[in-house]
């Protein structure tokens, strides 16, 4: 595994046309009373560098840096959040994959660590391949590794994958100890996710439904740092098993 900012324009261009470049995707914003701001960011950002590492030595691949910007509006009523809108977001990530292809790379995978993000990158990765001829994938980590988790029963008690609740929250706690406080907040509930899949038949929004759960899912208390590794160690086995597919398809 290679990091793309490391890499001279030299290495970068012999290296482009036979590598994968994977381009992490995150946000920066609010995660209740008790969760950075750049949980997104800092969780996609290692997943994909750690999924990297672990891809068979026949694959040569590229990190880029990760976007720590997002598609967040729907977190502005909480402040603490630092968010481009939906239009200026596609248009970012239309021109970050054409910066890739412009650069020689022919096999980009888009890794989504930020909910908001899920839907604009599927778009983008099918608008760049519409104009070039190149391979694009586009990934939330957890729809990667949706089977994965569901094999170590994610879905049970908890919102899979939520938002700064015990998932999101277990997973900085294994990551980043340091900045998730020992007292998180209670929410009383018997909480499931469908291990169907991350989207049911038919998306409904409804004005005010943020503000009314305070920005956070299910009960972030019941969160460990042990339940975290088993997530990261399930996310990562779907990524790399998503990275080397998309790569020998």
């Amino acid at each position: 595994m290679k990091l793309f900012a490391e890499m001279n324009r030299v290495q970068l261009r012999a290296a482009a046309p036979e590598s994968l470049v994977v381009l992490p995707i995150g946000a920066t914003e609010q995660h209740g009373p008790h969760l950075p701001t750049g949980t997104d960011y800092f969780t996609v950002e290692s997943l994909a560098r750690e999924a990297a590492t672990q891809l068979p030595p026949d694959i040569p691949v590229i990190v880029t840096p990760a976007l720590p910007f997002g598609s967040s509006h729907h977190h502005f009523i909480f402040g603490a959040t630092l968010s481009l809108s939906t239009e200026t977001y596609f248009k970012v990530l239309c021109e970050l994959l054409e910066s890739l292809v412009t650069d020689g790379f022919s096999r980009i995978f888009l890794v989504n660590g930020h909910g908001g993000n899920h839907e604009l990158a599927q778009l983008a990765a099918r608008d760049i391949c519409l104009r070039h001829p190149v391979h694009v994938a586009a990934a939330s980590y957890w729809t990667a590794a949706w089977n994965d988790l569901i094999a170590i029963d994610a879905h049970r008690g908890r919102r899979l994958p939520g938002h700064a609740g015990d998932f999101e929250t277990s997973i900085m706690m294994s990551l980043r100890p340091d900045l998730v406080p020992a007292e998180r907040p209670h929410r009383e509930g018997a909480f499931e996710s469908d291990p169907a899949g991350f989207h049911p038949p038919c998306r409904i929004e409804r004005h005010g439904s943020w503000h009314e759960i305070d920005g956070y899912t299910d009960s972030p208390d019941r969160a460990t740092a042990e339940r975290g590794a088993s997530l990261r160690a399930a996310i990562l086995a779907g990524l790399v098993r998503a990275f080397a597919g998309f790569y020998r398809s």
